[in-house]
């Protein structure tokens, strides 16, 4: 839902959330800048469901041997491979990709807010200098519709491939 990068996501901490306001602030690992993920109602939802269950941990997925580190980073992949889903259908990282070609060809986003909301460094280098927007509420919007477009896709099975698990 966040389409996040797979070790941003492992490594979540709950001090870096504020439900209220329905953001997820964080450092990103790629650029090494400051970055905010707008939560839509449903991720925050989510995350209230999670909290008793991983409270004791500063990390919002802990580890399952530790709760002092995060989840493995093969984690998300294994669960993808349980639901039937080889490596080369879907892997965790997949979801930026699909997620990126939905909002801008379905939903029509346009593709800088898109870029932002990836956390995507500016290619050009005066442009990054000189660039400070966020579009935070345009993202807003964005990160809303796309989580209210996953509800569409789940309620409406009939729209959906089902994949028939591995033996």
């Amino acid at each position: 839902m966040l389409f996040v990068r797979p070790g941003e996501l492992r490594h979540a901490k709950w001090a870096d959330f504020d439900l209220d306001m329905g953001e997820w602030r964080y450092t990103t690992s790629k650029t090494n800048t400051p970055h905010i993920v707008p939560l839509p109602k449903q991720a925050v939802t989510v995350l209230q469901d999670l909290w008793p269950l991983t409270k004791r941990s500063s990390y919002v997925f802990p580890g399952v041997r530790s709760s002092a580190k995060p989840m493995s980073e093969n984690t998300i992949n294994a669960a993808l491979r349980n639901l039937g889903f080889d490596g080369d259908t879907m892997v965790a990282h997949g979801f930026r990709a699909m997620a990126r070609t939905v909002l801008d060809e379905v939903l029509g986003f346009r593709p800088d807010y898109i870029e932002h909301q990836l956390a995507h460094a500016v290619r050009d280098p005066l442009g990054r200098a000189y660039n400070r927007t966020a579009h935070l509420a345009e993202r807003k919007k964005m990160m809303q519709a796309w989580a209210d477009y996953l509800d569409v896709l789940r309620a409406d099975t009939g729209k959906v491939v089902a994949f028939k698990r591995k033996a």
